[in-house]
């Protein structure tokens, strides 16, 4: 009898989707076209002042009013789109392009139930999910426990596939994002009246879930799934370092500067990719209804990442998932639903306005 060490198997599993998806011309690699010049100059200077100088003093998110249509309706349950316009100041805009000022969201909600007596968890996207199917199949089964889901979608053009083109379109894709989503609590706090909120997302959706979380001016559910504390990780330590330009990042930087090594362009990246290092951010207003699901055997997500996040947000909780990243991608939606489930548990209901 041939024993299998089901954990090497997942990693495994990892490594050679990696090797067949980041190794081959089957898809281009991560910032082909280099490091974004003085938009990465621009993004660095906004990104620092994400970082309060005392934990609790978070701006207030900006007020949007999206434009709704009803896509189909049941019985018991109703879905919307919606269009709003990307909430950022003019200098983040003017480094979008005109395409990407407006973002999309898809809003699946309940019937026949009051929106105090619901709570609405904000599913953002991860590296390659430009569309609505999958988050709304997450979190179609939540709907029995009167959860809603609301799901936002932001593909920047300047993107091939899943792959960015430019260090700078990873950070101006976390700070719209985070925009967005603050925004979208806000509006399902303060218009829609829904009784508790929270956000996911599923790898580097997770860690911009986590910003949001943290950023957000009122406690909301935070629930990052297989993701890392920050971008350094995935692109600097996990498979993605496989997918990453290197060579197009050395020359870009030899144009700008005198030539370097590999290892100084490396260095680099772990320097410009600090900015999305989580554990930076202020602890979330409720660090117990902050839930980490994460795999035993990720070769994208290292474990001393995920743990890292935890020890600087005390009293969030981490649960492992038996798998890697892939298969803990495709298999484990259940223990994603239930941390959601949990997560919001932990809140407490908004008490309604007299």
């Amino acid at each position: 009898m041939v024993t299998v060490n089901l954990g090497m198997l997942h990693y495994v599993l990892d490594h050679v989707y990696g090797a067949f998806m980041h190794r081959t011309k089957i898809s281009p690699q991560f910032f082909s076209r280099g490091w974004g010049g003085t938009k990465l100059e621009l993004l660095e200077r906004m990104i620092k002042q994400l970082f309060p100088e005392v934990a609790g003093q978070n701006w207030p998110p900006t007020v949007i009013q999206p434009n709704w249509k009803t896509v189909w309706e049941s019985q018991t349950a109703t879905l919307r789109e919606g269009v709003f316009r990307t909430p950022c100041d003019e200098q983040l805009l003017s480094a979008l392009p005109p395409e990407s000022h407006s973002a999309r969201v898809a809003f699946l909600a309940p019937k026949s139930v009051p929106p105090q007596k619901m709570a609405c968890v904000v599913h953002l996207a991860g590296t390659g999910d430009h569309t609505f199917e999958r988050r709304l199949r997450l979190g179609g089964p939540l709907l029995k426990e009167n959860i809603a889901t609301m799901v936002l979608e932001r593909r920047p053009v300047m993107q091939h596939g899943a792959k960015l083109l430019c260090v700078s379109d990873l950070l101006l894709l976390g700070k719209a994002t985070i925009e967005e989503a603050r925004s979208l609590l806000h509006w399902l706090d303060c218009e829609a009246g829904f009784g508790k909120m929270g956000v996911c997302g599923l790898s580097m959706g997770g860690v911009h879930a986590a910003m949001v979380g943290s950023l957000h001016p009122t406690p909301v559910a935070t629930l990052p799934f297989l993701s890392p504390h920050s971008a350094v990780v995935a692109f600097c330590e996990g498979i993605l370092k496989h997918a990453t330009a290197w060579e197009a990042l050395r020359e870009d930087l030899a144009v700008q500067k005198a030539a370097m090594t590999l290892e100084e362009v490396r260095e680099r990246m772990r320097n410009v990719l600090s900015l999305t290092d989580v554990t930076r951010f202020p602890i979330p207003k409720s660090p117990n209804a902050v839930i980490f699901v994460s795999a035993t055997d990720d070769g994208y997500i290292p474990k001393h990442s995920v743990l890292e996040l935890q020890k600087a947000w005390p009293g969030s909780e981490v649960r492992w998932v038996t798998g890697g990243h892939v298969s803990s991608f495709l298999l484990h939606n259940d223990e994603f639903r239930r941390a959601i489930v949990d997560g919001l548990d932990r809140l407490q209901w908004k008490e309604s306005p007299l």
